[in-house]
């Protein structure tokens, strides 16, 4: 019978829950009202597309550089909590912004700076997961975190829609969307807090008044173990391709269905089915994995989704956006669950946030070149579809570099 979770691992979860709901809105409403903002200002609508995606590759790019620093020195006794309390001010203060601004680009900037923070707040909380349970439960609580966060995210976002979709008081739909972005503030910040009271830094090393220059040394010393240590070494590159697909299906979801015509309202809709599929997958991924292994289960949702870039490739029609919501659905959690606690098993304990922090560079660099490829295609060929096409390559290439790391 599974032993009951510890407090420390419900809060953990429950921050989960909290800033899920963020990513939900960065996945469908708050580029729909960029879009919005965009057509007043007379933006091109695929010039629209290509300017998101390079914002959002821009922004994961700078924190991809920065999150290996971050997370060094995070490993110092009291400092996780601190950088993460920043990074998470630095958060609420970018969704603040996406409240209040009515300028396409103004509204950019903000969304660069509540990006930011969520994805540097997320450094630090995935390290937490070595701090709140052990190896053999690793994987059913790195899965329960991304399951209950789908799942509890639809609570502000639905109430954000029934919002939207009623436009209250008076409110027009802008109106009514900003407010559903403070919902989704006040919901994040909320549940940060059990985390916050029952979650401490169990592995950590010791304070140091040269944290700056030592962390330094210990990256390098790191990426020379990193090159030492087969087995790692073409996890950490497989996950660098994989998960820039998962990334780059997740942040332009949005724009691409309005590119290929499909309404607004149906793709919110979609994108909420999505979330409920994502529920019980993710669960039912961890107890498939104890049974058949990792690996190979991420194996399999990578084919997966080779499968939903080829249908998503030739996408025009509303109900094609709403298989493949159910399909992205079925392994979303499931591949970011068990990436996580894949790596979370294969690294030092008193050192998780270096690590994590490196675990962050490949997925944040590679969230950048996801985006870059659609951008590219989207000022070139004035289409996003070769973009998703093209991504192909990277799934490809995550699943035979997986492949060696369970041989190493």
């Amino acid at each position: 019978m599974p032993q009951k979770m510890t407090r420390a691992e419900r809060s953990w979860i429950l921050y989960d829950v909290g800033n899920s709901a963020f990513i939900l809105l960065v996945t469908t409403t708050i580029p729909i009202l960029f879009r919005g903002l965009a057509d007043a200002e007379g933006i091109d609508a695929v010039y629209a597309s290509g300017l998101w995606a390079s914002v959002t590759a821009a922004s994961v790019l700078a924190l991809a550089v920065l999150s290996p620093f971050l997370g060094a020195v995070a490993d110092y006794s009291g400092m996780k909590r601190k950088l993460f309390l920043a990074s998470l001010g630095l958060g609420l203060l970018g969704l603040s912004g996406l409240c209040v601004v009515g300028n396409p680009f103004a509204y950019l900037a903000f969304f660069v700076a509540a990006r930011l923070g969520y994805s540097a707040c997320n450094v630090f909380y995935d390290a937490m997961l070595t701090d709140v349970t052990t190896d053999d439960r690793i994987d059913r609580i790195s899965a329960a975190g991304y399951a209950w966060g789908y799942i509890g995210s639809c609570i502000p976002f639905i109430v954000g829609i029934v919002l939207i979709f009623t436009t209250p008081f008076g409110w027009s739909t802008a109106q009514a969307t900003r407010a559903s972005f403070a919902l989704t503030g006040v919901w994040w910040a909320l549940l940060t807090v059990p985390l916050l009271r029952d979650v401490r830094q169990v592995h950590c090393l010791d304070d140091r008044p040269d944290k700056v220059r030592h962390s330094l040394a210990r990256l390098r010393e790191t990426f020379r173990k990193l090159r030492r240590d087969r087995r790692m070494r073409f996890f950490i590159l497989a996950y660098f391709f994989y998960i820039d697909g998962v990334y780059t299906i997740m942040s332009l979801a949005t724009t691409y269905g309005a590119e290929a015509g499909v309404d607004q309202t149906q793709m919110i809709l979609a994108l909420l089915l999505t979330q409920f599929v994502a529920f019980p997958c993710a669960l039912l991924t961890a107890k498939a994995a104890a049974r058949w292994g990792t690996v190979r289960l991420l194996r399999l949702s990578i084919v997966a989704y080779m499968g939903i870039c080829s249908f998503g490739y030739q996408l025009d029609q509303a109900w094609e956006f709403w298989l493949l919501a159910v399909a992205v659905g079925m392994f979303q959690g499931g591949i970011q669950s068990l990436s996580r606690s894949h790596f979370g098993k294969m690294i030092p304990k008193e050192e998780a946030n270096e690590y994590f922090g490196l675990f962050d560079i490949f997925g944040k660099a590679a969230d950048f070149m996801g985006p870059a490829i659609v951008a590219f295609c989207a000022f070139v060929f004035h289409s996003s579809s070769f973009g998703i096409l093209g991504l192909l390559i990277l799934f490809a290439a995550g699943f035979v570099l997986l492949g060696k790391s369970e041989r190493a």
